[in-house]
């Protein structure tokens, strides 16, 4: 068995230290891409490290490999990082090599955060599966073109019993965003009992319920998440603290409480008043496998 499948069963067996061993033995023996990019990858995903990871795959994609592996994880490091122009540049090349629903992601990530909303909507689409983040960032996208009539149609195709639905509160805010009332309510009631109540979604739902004229469905859905908010102080209060919650993060916890039931007390006026709660949305980045060898995931060795 050569030292990089070694290393590799060494790291399913949770034998790190032997195996992060191995990995940098195989580095020292041979400068190849193999040996850099699964150095780096153990950097990035048990170690936490990027920066130890980047020059290990700068080193390896130096090297002009005609495997994506070192390319995607190098994308998906400048995405952690918030390079952007860095990002988009290595995920193209990264794509022109191998394509991946991974790398689609990130480039859409990418090309979304430098403001090329047309870019990232082609992207994410292409990274896509239905109902899931990528195809709910694709329609949040075409609602900024201004291309509603499309994300009307594509939001409508949403289903819970998709694999890798998003989420009911998530679709509801994009309904929200299009002005379709309705159909948002319908969805912000199907997630009431299943998300964790939060001011913003809620005040999101209560806006779209105010849109209809429904204030008497707004208070006692208001009223809910006050008495949800009391259970939540009384149980906060009677908390024990130790080392790792002391009585300053107790009283901290306690005062965000308070200040979320304070916010749902003056939520109907607010909104009444022309309050407009705001849509929160942030991309995701995804992540997967690059370790040549990897008999999980089917991944043969590197082979020039």
């Amino acid at each position: 068995m050569n030292i990089n499948r070694k290393a590799i069963e060494l790291l399913e067996e949770n034998q790190y230290d032997e195996s992060l061993k191995l990995f940098k033995e195989a580095v020292e023996i041979t400068r190849d891409v193999q040996s850099l990019n699964n150095l780096a990858w153990i950097y990035c995903y048990e170690e936490y490290d990027d920066t130890k990871a980047l020059p290990l795959l700068d080193e390896a994609i130096n090297m002009n490999p005609n495997s994506h592996f070192p390319y995607n994880l190098a994308g998906e490091i400048y995405c952690r990082q918030e390079k952007w122009e860095s990002a988009r540049d290595i995920l193209e090349k990264a794509i022109s090599v191998q394509s991946s629903k991974t790398a689609y992601n990130n480039l859409a990530v990418a090309n979304y955060h430098l403001g090329n909303i047309e870019d990232a909507s082609k992207y994410f689409l292409l990274a896509s599966e239905p109902s899931d983040f990528a195809f709910y960032s694709h329609v949040k996208c075409l609602i900024e073109l201004g291309n509603s009539g499309e994300a009307k149609r594509k939001l409508d195709t949403f289903s819970e019993n998709d694999d890798e639905f998003v989420g009911e509160v998530d679709v509801a805010d994009l309904y929200v965003e299009l002005s379709c009332y309705e159909d948002a309510i319908k969805w912000f009631e199907k997630g009431w009992n299943s998300y964790w109540k939060q001011p913003n979604w809620i005040a999101r739902y209560i806006y779209s319920l105010l849109k209809i004229n429904n204030p008497t469905r707004s208070q006692e859905l208001l009223n809910e998440a006050i008495n949800v908010k009391i259970e939540e102080i009384k149980d906060a209060h009677e908390e024990e603290c130790d080392e790792d919650w002391t009585e300053s993060d107790k009283q901290a916890h306690i005062k965000e409480l308070l200040n979320e039931k304070k916010g749902y007390e003056q939520m109907f006026e607010k909104v009444s008043s022309g309050y407009v709660p705001a849509m929160e949305f942030d991309t995701s980045i995804q992540t997967a496998c690059y370790l040549y060898g990897c008999n999980r995931h089917n991944h043969p060795e590197y082979k020039d």
